[in-house]
């Protein structure tokens, strides 16, 4: 039986939950060292969110192929395989929120940033969002919120794995940061863009870049002519933690891609189930074709063809763009 995702801005008992799991993850320590996972520094323990930050790096710092590639694509950006491989992603989080929470019911909630992207500058600013009710607002580190850091607490929200000028995973321990709309992005995408995402296809086609046309490199953010657009926006206007390749480490990094697959599962019941490149395509876009496994910390592998239809598994309250 398949759960439903939420519009975390109406359901402040998802908002509760979302941010309650968040915390236990930070704080579970159950899984490898920093030494286990080669980052320098003494070793401690990694928790399980925490996990999350590095599988995201290592895929970003995966460029597909591995020599010749000046477009920088990597494996799980940059190319066709981005809608499918952050599903899956979101996926596992998912299932260890439920696990964590002890309740099988709850689906990952999503953050509908075109509608807040429909209100002025200013009032996108004021967002129940950004709230101390909310996930808390802006600063560095940001001082009002669930994930507030407390030096003297050690069970507090803390970064304690980011990433250094070289994209190269770090130990750190600070507070959380953002600064929104402080990057020269002072809007975000509003609903004629999300439309706009629902209308083209195919879903992606050659040179399978941040040049190629289609639904999937509109949505990532490449294209268009105020960009950065879509998905890649939303990171740059949120900055702060948003802006590297350690990005997890604000959790509403969760809500910004559970909204980014709302959106294509929207595009998919519009346009059909469909991928692209397929099985035959050139070795020189492996880890982006449909059978290819998806870059992971978990097993078994998965492959973009495995998550095409995940209606059994979960379904949107809303597929209204």
């Amino acid at each position: 039986m398949s759960i439903t995702r939420v519009n975390i801005l109406k359901s402040a008992t998802a908002m509760g939950k979302f941010c309650a799991g968040i915390k236990q993850l930070k704080n579970e320590f159950t899984g490898p060292t920093t030494t286990d996972l080669g980052i320098d520094g003494p070793s401690r323990p990694v928790s399980t969110y925490d996990l999350f930050v590095v599988w995201h790096v290592n895929a970003m710092m995966t460029t597909t192929p591995a020599s010749g590639n000046p477009t920088g694509r990597n494996a799980a950006h940059r190319g066709p395989v981005f809608a499918a491989w952050h599903r899956f992603m979101l996926r596992q989080l998912e299932l260890n929120l439920q696990r964590v929470l002890g309740d099988t019911s709850f689906g990952l909630p999503y953050w509908d940033w075109a509608a807040d992207g429909e209100r002025t500058p200013q009032a996108q600013l004021r967002s129940k969002l950004w709230k101390s009710s909310g996930i808390g607002g802006t600063g560095t580190p940001i001082g009002s919120g669930p994930f507030v850091f407390k030096p003297a607490d050690n069970t507090s929200f803390r970064v304690r794995i980011d990433t250094d000028s070289n994209g190269n995973l770090q130990q750190v321990n600070r507070g959380l940061n953002r600064s929104l709309a402080g990057s020269g992005v002072v809007a975000l995408p509003n609903k004629s863009d999300t439309a706009k995402a629902l209308q083209l296809t195919p879903y992606d086609e050659a040179p399978w870049t941040v040049t190629s046309s289609g639904h999937r490199n509109y949505l990532e953010g490449w294209v268009g002519a105020d960009g950065p657009g879509m998905h890649n926006r939303v990171h740059v206007w949120i900055g702060g933690d948003m802006s590297p390749a350690s990005s997890p480490n604000d959790p509403v990094f969760y809500l910004n891609h559970c909204n980014v697959d709302r959106i294509w599962e929207a595009w998919m019941q519009k346009n059909g189930r469909v991928y692209a490149p397929g099985a035959t395509a050139p070795s020189s876009l492996k880890g982006h074709r449909i059978d290819d496994e998806l870059a992971s910390l978990v097993s078994p592998p998965v492959k973009p063809a495995d998550v095409l239809n995940v209606t059994t598994q979960y379904v949107y309250d809303s597929l209204s763009v």
